[in-house]
């Protein structure tokens, strides 16, 4: 069976600047993986790289078996970028309207929502909570409500891999919490593969199964339990593991 996502030997630049060098790694489906690092280490880039928005590129890419470049089943893909929190709060749409965008952008000319589309859209819009709020413009919600809506959009599509970028950086710790919780149990009751990019080392554990850290390139790939313990973070930070028994 093939991996979800499989990557080797990435490497990437901005002319002379390397981002990327050697990046190897393989997301299985039905794994929650952290990807974690550094401010500039790459994690953006990486993630906008396997999914075609950064150009040329150096090594493999492959999504569900087959070449980035000849990758057609974008549906099957749930994105959720990092700066939605720059969202126009003067622009004139209604939730339904921006959820049903993440239907809309799978289809080919003339791009009408049908029926069945309809009635997916209110589907994913219950299954967030926030079907009681369709009607109202984005822009007169709170960023926990606005964060809910964009990720409704990336679900509509019933995607069978979700990549999120800091999606919570701009919620109160109660709403980071509870939309945490909230992938996590996408991930463990419907089987929905997730690559999640943070800073913050807290989550490592505690919704993942598996971290994948980078600063440009590997670190360390693997069990999220054992990162701290592992030979490959000792020699990246100079620290070294605790002796087991300690």
């Amino acid at each position: 069976m093939a991996a979800v996502l499989s990557v080797e030997n990435l490497c990437f630049g901005y002319g002379p600047v390397e981002v990327l060098r050697d990046v190897t790694f393989a997301v299985e489906a039905g794994d929650y993986v952290i990807l974690a690092g550094p401010n500039g280490a790459g994690k953006t880039t990486l993630i906008k790289t396997v999914l075609g928005l950064t150009g040329r590129y150096k090594g493999k890419v492959e999504l569900f078996g087959r070449d980035l470049s000849g990758f057609a089943g974008w549906g099957r893909i749930g994105y959720l970028p990092q700066r939605v929190n720059a969202f126009n709060p003067l622009f004139p749409a209604t939730v339904k309207e921006v959820v049903g965008l993440g239907l809309l952008s799978q289809k080919t000319f003339p791009r009408r929502l049908t029926r069945n589309d309809e009635l997916k859209v209110t589907q994913t819009l219950g299954l967030m909570g926030i079907a009681d709020l369709k009607d109202k413009p984005v822009g007169e919600l709170s960023g926990g409500q606005q964060q809910r809506v964009f990720l409704a959009r990336a679900l509509v599509s019933n995607p069978e891999l979700l990549i999120l970028d800091e999606p919570s950086t701009a919620l109160d710790p109660q709403a980071r919490e509870n939309f945490l919780e909230f992938i996590r149990k996408l991930n463990r009751e419907q089987g929905i593969t997730v690559i999640l990019i943070t800073h913050d080392t807290d989550l490592i554990g505690r919704h993942a199964n598996k971290v994948l850290y980078i600063d440009r390139c590997v670190i360390y790939y693997g069990p999220a339990r054992d990162i701290y313990n592992s030979p490959e973070m000792s020699r990246y930070s100079g620290v070294r593991p605790p002796e087991h028994g300690s």
